[in-house]
């Protein structure tokens, strides 16, 4: 009983912390970054990380961020980032240039229809592959 009771409370926990999170990160990122800095960011993501790296990156978050936690980031990003973002060009290039870096592998099941919204909201494109073949 006292287990099923704190998970509730522990999703509204977490989902608080992703939501103050998601505000910090777009205050600052709208006020402080400039254009120079973001489109260098996008193009040394883009041209010079290495794809091993990438790789690694997704594979470290899977094993660290359980399947619950990385569900309840994206409901909270599909239920809040559009109410606070939806002028902002900034965050939304931010996000559709590393959200084509998440393979839809590490998405949970229950979270894909939010992951799609997520997807279609800020025009995120087709995971560039970064896996070795």
């Amino acid at each position: 009983m006292a287990s099923q009771k704190s998970m509730p409370r522990l999703d509204s926990i977490i989902r608080l912390l992703v939501k103050k999170g998601f505000s910090l990160l777009v205050k600052v990122i709208d006020k402080y970054a400039p254009d120079r800095l973001l489109l260098f960011g996008l193009r040394f993501l883009d041209n010079r990380v290495p794809n091993r790296l990438i790789s690694f990156a997704i594979r470290v978050v899977e094993r660290l961020a359980p399947r619950r936690l990385r569900s309840t980031a994206i409901a909270a990003a599909d239920e809040y980032v559009p109410d606070e973002v939806a002028n902002s060009r900034k965050i939304c290039t931010v996000l559709a240039a590393v959200g084509k870096y998440i393979p839809d592998e590490m998405i949970p099941p229950e979270s894909a229809e939010k992951w799609e919204n997520l997807k279609t909201k800020f025009h995120i494109p087709k995971l560039v592959s970064s896996r070795q073949k």
